[in-house]
């Protein structure tokens, strides 16, 4: 009975209506659905273009997230070569991406003041060709080495790389400064090796040159630049030769901006997309040979904006600069062994690793504040600021790099500069400068009260000179003793001044202090505010002791005529002294503490190994005069006999002035 009845119901005709009813009304629906779709895709495809524009929030800060990491083999190939003679200590600090949309600073910079940090933030929008689409571009500062061979390996490696992308144009562009005489010589006995390991000296290629995978044209610079090769070649021979007659200039002026500017003016049509493939002709290097910050920095904006425009990476080798400072001394030998091979110094801008000077100087002379200058981890700022934003490296070569020992003059290498000290490239790369344009480098000082007082005191101490302090005086009578104690104030009174100046602006940094996050400006505020303290602890009371002097002392033993000033670790001028002497150790230990291996702890211990305070000793001097004395001469023949004569030394090859460095 139940198989009938279920038939039944299929069966049933008013069923079969009510489901073709249904059926209508979805086929009628979805009509009408795909036809309202229809309609608005065409109303959408109808319009030419939607511009969107949005005001910039200066009140947000957009957080952008860093690219990924990418993985690269840092061993070269069995056939370039090891990374340098001595090895290769890679700092690394890495710069953003480059991309077909970068930002890039305003290239006309203007001039401020320090303490003038209201000026505007402009960016404008680079539309440059890409270098690679396979490969990701990063600047790197801080690539330590003994030697330009090991530069140049690595640059031989990132030529290699480069060459897999596409064709390729390497630019040299060479210093012509006396002082890097030697390293020129050797990289001209490298290039054979180069090429060779690049596989591009074949024949075949001489006789078209355009078709080869590497062009190689050659640049000279120091007070003019010059182009030894009229066209770029893939001749071996000629690019040696070109090399071989670059001229040295003495004029002590190199225009290095100038010179890779002129570089892109001349080569930038190797980057002009073609039509048919839509890709640049050319990849183009530009790898630069210097031992100089340069003097023709104002055009360093102008230049990276240029080569960020046409995506031409810039590889520097070049010398670490002094730590906080401007200038060093280079070593010079003659290189004409004919004559006088005595070494003697020159000065040399080198330096300094930031935009505006980041330390004070609390010394007693400006000859003093080069004696024992120290390598700072980086390259003269904007060089380096150069290859980071471009995609390059800089390379800091200097021949007696060794950390964890003192260097003296004597084993400095012949046109080097001298550096006390080095320190390890893995921990300085934590202490890397901000490599801005000056109005976000007005923007990180003024964020942050700190900074912006290390800043002002270094500018400061920058143009003050320091006299040392008179530290005997002899007891002839107590007039004479009081009339030489007043003198000695007066210079303590000169002092006093300049000191507190310093003291008084880097007072007010002391309520962002805790606030700052960057090991640098930490270091670099701690050790500007311990050695000041320390140097108003040690001249203030100074002079409180001399002011105790004029009061009257008495001789424990009377024999004794002298009064000296002794430094000690005590500090018997008063209590105020000696809370500031407690103060300035808390800053300086901290610097020691916190940052160890680094100039800062260096020069944070050296101030520690000097006590704050003094204490009045005793001395005698003989003050009888001595009697003249009488050497007899019995030799009235002043003839030289003929055996000295022939045992006399040759006379000395002559000596000719030292070129400008």
């Amino acid at each position: 009975m139940g198989r009938p009845q279920i038939e039944h119901i299929y069966a049933s005709p008013t069923t079969r209506g009510e489901v073709s009813a249904w059926l209508w009304s979805l086929a009628a629906h979805l009509s009408l659905l795909i036809v309202i779709s229809l309609i608005t895709t065409t109303t959408l495809r109808s319009v030419d273009s939607v511009q969107i524009v949005a005001l910039p929030d200066e009140s947000a800060k957009i957080e952008v997230a860093p690219p990924p990491e990418l993985a690269f083999n840092a061993l070269p190939a069995d056939a370039i070569g090891a990374d340098g003679v001595s090895g290769i200590e890679n700092a690394f600090s890495e710069a953003d991406v480059l991309d077909v949309l970068s930002q890039v600073e305003q290239p006309e910079i203007e001039v401020f003041e320090v303490g003038q940090f209201d000026v505007p933030s402009v960016v404008e929008v680079s539309t440059g060709i890409n270098y690679s689409e396979q490969r990701v571009t990063k600047g790197t500062a801080g690539f330590a080495t003994q030697s330009a061979i090991g530069a140049i390996d690595r640059i031989t490696e990132e030529i290699r790389l480069s060459m897999e992308d596409r064709k390729t144009l390497v630019v040299w562009l060479f210093d012509q400064s006396a002082s890097l005489h030697r390293q020129r010589a050797e990289i001209l006995n490298r290039f054979d090796r180069i090429y060779r390991e690049l596989g591009v000296v074949q024949e075949r290629y001489r006789t078209k040159p355009d078709q080869s995978p590497l062009l190689t044209s050659v640049v000279a610079f120091g007070e003019s630049v010059t182009f030894p090769l009229p066209e770029p070649s893939s001749n071996v021979d000629e690019i040696k030769q070109a090399v071989q007659q670059i001229p040295q200039d003495d004029s002590g002026v190199e225009l290095v901006f100038s010179a890779i500017q002129k570089s892109i003016g001349r080569y930038r049509r190797y980057r002009d997309t073609d039509p048919s493939t839509r890709e640049p002709e050319r990849n183009v290097m530009l790898i630069v040979f210097t031992d100089e910050a340069g003097e023709d920095q104002e055009l360093a904006e102008r230049v990276i904006h240029a080569c960020q425009t046409y995506v031409m990476p810039v590889y520097v080798v070049g010398v670490p600069a002094p730590f906080g400072r401007q200038e060093t001394w280079v070593k010079w030998v003659d290189p004409d062994p004919k004559f006088d091979q005595t070494p003697r110094w020159g000065r040399v801008n080198q330096g300094p690793e930031s935009l505006m000077p980041e330390r004070i100087r609390l010394v007693s002379s400006e000859e003093e504040d080069l004696t024992n200058p120290m390598d700072s981890g980086f390259g003269p700022y904007s060089l380096t600021r150069l290859c980071v934003k471009t995609g390059g490296i800089y390379f800091n070569v200097h021949p007696n790099r060794k950390v964890g020992s003192r260097v003296n003059r004597g084993q400095t290498s012949s046109f080097s500069s001298y550096l006390s000290h080095f320190f390890d490239p893995q921990i300085m790369k934590m202490y890397q400068p901000e490599y801005v344009s000056a109005r976000e480098y007005a923007k990180l000082v003024k964020s942050n009260q700190a900074r912006r007082a290390l800043v002002e005191a270094a500018q400061v101490s920058a143009v003050t000179q320091f006299e040392s302090p008179v530290l005997r005086f002899v007891k002839t009578d107590e007039a004479a003793l009081n009339t030489a104690m007043s003198q000695a104030q007066r210079v303590a009174a000169k002092l006093e001044p300049r000191i507190d100046q310093l003291y008084q602006i880097l007072r007010t940094g002391e309520q962002d202090r805790n606030k700052e996050p960057t090991p640098r400006w930490q270091a670099g505020y701690d050790l500007a505010y311990g050695r000041t303290l320390a140097a108003k602890v040690r001249t203030e009371s100074y002079n409180a002791m001399l002011a105790m002097g004029k009061r009257g002392m008495e001789f424990k033993n009377q024999r004794n005529n002298v009064w000296a000033l002794i430094p000690a670790d005590s500090v018997e001028a008063g209590s105020q002294y000696e809370s500031l002497s407690d103060k300035a150790k808390l800053y300086l230990q901290r610097v020691v503490q916190e940052h160890p291996g680094t100039p800062w702890a260096l020069l944070a211990s050296r101030e520690l190994s000097q006590p704050m305070g003094w204490k009045w000793d005793e001395e005698f001097i003989d003050l009888a005069p001595r009697p003249t004395m009488v050497v007899a001469n019995d030799n009235a023949n002043n003839n030289t006999p003929e055996d000295e004569q022939a045992r006399m030394l040759p006379k000395p090859p002559p000596t000719r002035p030292i070129p400008k460095l």
